[in-house]
């Protein structure tokens, strides 16, 4: 597990043991989630009223039901503030991804946004599956290529061509699309890794199940920075909007810690099955 080339929390190389397990091919898609939903009447963190006592900085007046949504910038700006492309959006939630006016219509195939962690772990138990440890996500995602970069190898780009959804161009303001795709793409759309999975790397960062520990203090790149009072889980392979001049992390040994009670609209989840 882990890099020595990368960023300090992917520090140290170290050989972890899992046993063996099934994972789903690619990542919880819309119309997957919608199912769930629809059987359950679950509602999602992004749909519930705050409590102000979760967040005692805050007006209480502008503490309604959204989620956080990207937002292009109209050129550079200063990549030390996320405040500059991360909006809160009232409103947004898994089924309305951009907020009020926007759907998911058209983008089963897509993975689910907007899920926090207790949705994701939610639609795991109902499924009869859990969420992966970061050693087994990690695992999962390499393919059986120990120590390569990337999920394909160690080359970025293949023929001339991007193997998973990342931003190309210089991030957050311009996007060249040289894969295809600006936002999520469908799951499936990249060829798989040697075990037959898609999308480890790039289009969503995913939730695994292990808290969130490094060994250095870590500045959060393209994910918000974390509320200290709510416990941090990692996420792990990256999006849509790892870009080289500011994120290099849709790679399996990459890894970041989001706040279990945020949801954004570039974080999805896959789940696992363990024999009993």
């Amino acid at each position: 597990m882990g890099s020595d080339e990368f960023y300090p929390e992917e520090r140290p190389v170290r050989t972890r043991t899992v046993d063996g397990f099934f994972m789903d091919e690619h990542p919880v898609t819309a119309a997957e989630f919608r199912r769930f939903v629809r059987e359950t009447r679950y509602v999602t963190v992004a749909e519930r009223e705050l409590d102000p006592d979760d967040y005692p900085d805050a007006d209480p007046e502008l503490l309604l039901p959204g989620s956080l949504v990207f937002r292009k910038t109209a050129g550079r700006v200063d990549l030390r503030d996320v405040r500059n492309w991360w909006a809160y959006v009232p409103g947004a939630f898994w089924k309305r991804p951009g907020g009020p006016g926007t759907t998911i219509n058209g983008r089963d195939r897509h993975p689910v946004v907007h899920v926090a962690y207790e949705d994701a772990r939610a639609y795991a138990g109902w499924a009869g599956k859990s969420l992966p440890t970061e050693a087994e996500w990690e695992y999962a995602a390499r393919g059986g290529l120990d120590g390569a970069r990337f999920a394909w190898g160690d080359a970025e780009v293949v023929d001339g061509y991007p193997m998973a959804n990342s931003w190309q161009g210089e991030f957050p303001w311009q996007n060249l699309c040289l894969d295809g795709y600006e936002g999520t793409s469908p799951v499936g759309s990249f060829p798989p890794n040697g075990y037959g999975l898609y999308d480890v790397c790039g289009n969503v960062w995913e939730w695994t199940c292990d808290t969130f520990v490094a060994e250095s203090p870590v500045r959060p790149c393209c994910v918000p920075p974390a509320a200290e009072r709510f416990e941090r889980k990692v996420i792990k392979g990256g999006s849509h909007l790892c870009a080289p001049n500011y994120c290099l992390r849709y790679r399996p040994a990459a890894r970041q810690g989001e706040s279990v009670d945020t949801s954004t609209g570039h974080i999805g989840f896959r789940c696992i099955l363990r024999p009993a």
